[in-house]
C-alpha cells in the first residue's frame, strides 16, 4: 500500500478511493496522530455512534443529499463572514479619496503624504504574514466556531476604532492590530473546510467564500457612495462613518458566528447523516481528532519542497489581488470618474469577477483540472493588464473593460489553486499549515507589493507601473502553474510505472 508523501502514514489506493470502499478507519491506525485525550474516549464514544463499523455503503443520492445539508449549514456563513471581513480590509481604499473634492478625504485628515498612506497600508500586510500560521494552530485547538468568532468581533472593533484615528502613526498601529485579527480568517475557512469536503468538492466552496470578497469590493463602492453623502453627519467626515457603519455588522455577527457555526460534522450530524459523513470523509478529509501539529508533521511538510511551487505562483497572484483591492476606486477615477462616481463604477469589475470565479472553480474541480484553469485564466487577466497599460490614458471605456478582464482573470484563478493544494496535502495538521504558508506568503508578503505599484503621479497617464507589474506576475502565474502541472502529470505516470500494475494514489491535477 503506498505511503503518504508526508509523514509516512499509510494512505488508501485510488482503486479503494473509486471502488467507493467506504471503510472507516480505526483509532488505532494513526494512533500516533491523535490527542491524548480524544484517543482514551474514542473507542468508547465512537463505537457507541456506530462510527467504526468495518463497511459502510451509501447511495450517491444520499451523498447528495448529506452535501446539500453542509452547503445550506456552513458555506451561506462561511461566505457572510468573509463579506464582511473583506469590506474591513478594504475599506480603507474608498476612504482614502472620499469627498477628496472637499478635502474631507482619510488621507488629507489625518495628514498623511501618499509614502505614509502607502506605509500603513502596508503595516496591515505585514500583520496579516506573521499571524497567519499560528492562527490556524489555535483554530484546531480552540475549535472554529470560537476561534473565528473571536477574531470576528475583534477585527469589527478595531475597524470602528479606525474612524477615530486622527493621524498617521495611530492609522498605521490600528491597521496592524487589524492585520492581526483577519489573518487567520481566510486560511481558517480553506483549512476548516477540509473537514467537511472530499478534495474535488473544495474549488467550488473556496470560491463561493471568496467570490463574497468581488461581491464585498462591489457592495463597498455603492456603500461608500451613499456613505458619502453623510459628509459632516454629527460633526464626522464621511470615511469616519464610513468605517464605523461598516465595522459594526461584525461586531454583532460574531455573536451569530460562536453559537451557529458547527465545528466538525462527527459533533454536528447524527445517526445515519454521521455515519456517511465520516465513512465519505475517511480518506480525504481532515479529522477532528488528529492532534493540531507535532514536530514531525511541521517538518515534513516544510522539507516537501513541490509544495513551494504553490506558494510562489500564490504569490504572483496576490499582487494584482491586492492591488485591485486598494486601488480600484482610484484606478476609476483615473478612468475619468469623479469623486463619488468613481467609488460607484467600481461595482461592475467585481460583479463580474464574483460569477468568474464561481464558474471556473466548478470548471476545474468538474473535471481535475485546477491548473490548467489557473494558467488559462491567469493569461487572461494578464492580456488584460498589458491591454490597459498598451492602450491611450484617455481610451477611458476601453481601458475600463480592460479591467473588468483583467479582475475577471486574476480573481478567478485564486480558488483552483487552493483547492489544487489542499487536495495534495494528505494528513490533517500538514493541511492546515500549508494553507496557513501558502496564504501568509502569498496573502501576507506577497500583497505588499501590490501596496506600491499604483502611483498617484501617474494618474493621468492611466498607471502603467501597476498594471505592467501585474501582466508580469500573472504571466509568471500561468508559468509557473503549467510548470507544476507537467511535473504532477509527470511524477504520476512514474508512480504508475513504479507500482507495478498496482493501485497507487495519484496527484491531483
Amino acid at each position: 500500500m503506498p505511503t503518504d508523501s508526508l509523514n509516512g502514514i499509510e494512505e488508501p489506493t485510488k482503486h479503494e478511493i473509486a471502488s467507493g470502499r467506504n471503510e472507516v478507519p480505526s483509532p488505532t491506525d494513526s494512533v500516533h496522530e491523535l490527542d491524548k485525550e480524544k484517543a482514551e474516549g474514542l473507542h468508547d464514544v465512537e463505537r457507541g455512534n456506530n462510527e467504526l463499523t468495518p463497511t459502510i455503503t451509501f447511495t450517491a443520492a444520499e451523498e447528495r443529499a448529506l452535501v446539500r445539508k453542509q452547503d445550506l449549514t456552513i458555506i451561506p456563513l462561511s461566505a457572510a463572514i468573509y463579506f464582511l471581513c473583506y469590506l474591513d480590509r478594504s475599506n480603507i481604499g474608498n476612504a482614502r479619496i472620499l469627498n477628496s473634492s472637499a478635502h474631507n478625504d482619510m488621507q488629507t485628515e489625518i495628514g498623511a503624504t501618499q509614502y505614509q498612506f502607502n506605509i500603513a497600508l502596508m503595516i496591515f500586510l505585514v500583520a496579516y504574514a506573521i499571524f497567519e500560521v499560528p492562527s490556524n494552530i489555535l483554530l484546531k485547538k480552540l475549535r472554529p466556531s470560537r476561534w473565528l468568532a473571536f477574531l470576528m468581533f475583534s477585527w469589527g472593533a478595531i475597524t470602528i476604532g479606525l474612524g477615530g484615528v486622527k493621524t498617521f502613526s495611530a492609522t498605521a498601529g490600528v491597521r496592524f492590530l487589524l492585520g492581526a485579527s483577519e489573518a487567520g480568517l481566510f486560511p481558517g475557512l480553506v483549512y476548516y473546510l477540509t473537514f467537511w469536503y472530499k478534495n474535488d468538492e473544495r474549488s467550488v466552496r473556496v470560491a463561493v467564500i471568496l467570490a463574497s470578497a468581488t461581491l464585498a469590493g462591489a457592495f463597498g463602492g455603492a456603500i461608500a457612495y451613499g456613505i458619502g453623502h453623510m459628509n459632516g453627519a454629527s460633526g464626522l467626515s464621511a470615511w469616519r462613518w464610513l468605517f464605523i457603519i461598516e465595522g459594526a455588522p461584525s461586531c454583532a455577527s460574531a455573536v451569530a458566528v460562536w453559537f451557529l457555526l458547527p465545528d466538525y460534522p462527527e459533533e454536528h450530524f447524527k445517526g445515519r447523516d454521521r455515519e456517511i459523513a465520516l465513512a465519505r470523509l475517511a480518506v480525504e478529509g481532515s479529522k477532528s481528532h488528529h492532534s493540531s501539529m507535532t514536530k514531525a508533521d511541521a517538518v515534513a511538510t516544510l522539507t516537501d519542497w513541490r509544495l513551494y511551487g504553490h506558494y510562489l505562483i500564490y504569490f504572483g497572484v496576490s499582487v494584482p489581488f491586492s492591488s485591485l483591492s486598494l486601488f480600484t476606486p482610484s484606478i476609476t477615477a483615473g478612468l475619468g470618474f469623479l469623486d463619488l462616481k468613481a467609488q460607484l463604477m467600481t461595482v461592475p469589475p467585481y460583479a463580474v469577477a464574483y460569477v468568474t470565479q464561481i464558474v471556473v472553480s466548478y470548471s476545474a474541480d468538474r473535471f481535475n483540472a485546477r491548473g490548467l484553469h489557473t494558467a488559462v485564466f491567469a493569461l487572461i487577466g494578464a492580456i488584460g493588464f498589458m491591454a490597459s497599460a498598451l492602450l491611450p490614458p484617455d481610451a477611458y471605456a476601453q481601458r475600463y473593460g480592460c479591467l473588468i478582464l483583467a479582475a475577471a482573470g486574476a480573481f478567478a484563478c485564486i480558488p483552483p489553486m487552493l483547492g489544487w493544494l489542499t487536495s495534495n496535502v494528505y494528513s490533517t495538521a500538514s493541511v492546515g499549515l500549508a494553507v496557513a504558508l501558502n496564504v501568509g506568503f502569498g496573502a501576507g508578503m506577497g500583497q505588499i507589493p501590490g501596496v506600491w505599484i499604483y502611483k498617484a503621479q501617474e494618474s493621468k497617464a492611466g498607471f502603467p507601473t501597476g498594471h505592467w507589474v501585474n501582466a508580469g506576475m500573472l504571466l509568471f502565474v500561468a508559468a509557473g502553474t503549467a510548470a507544476l502541472r507537467v511535473w504532477y502529470g509527470w511524477k504520476n505516470r512514474q508512480l504508475l510505472r513504479e507500482g507495478g500494475g498496482q493501485d497507487v494514489r495519484l496527484f491531483r491535477l
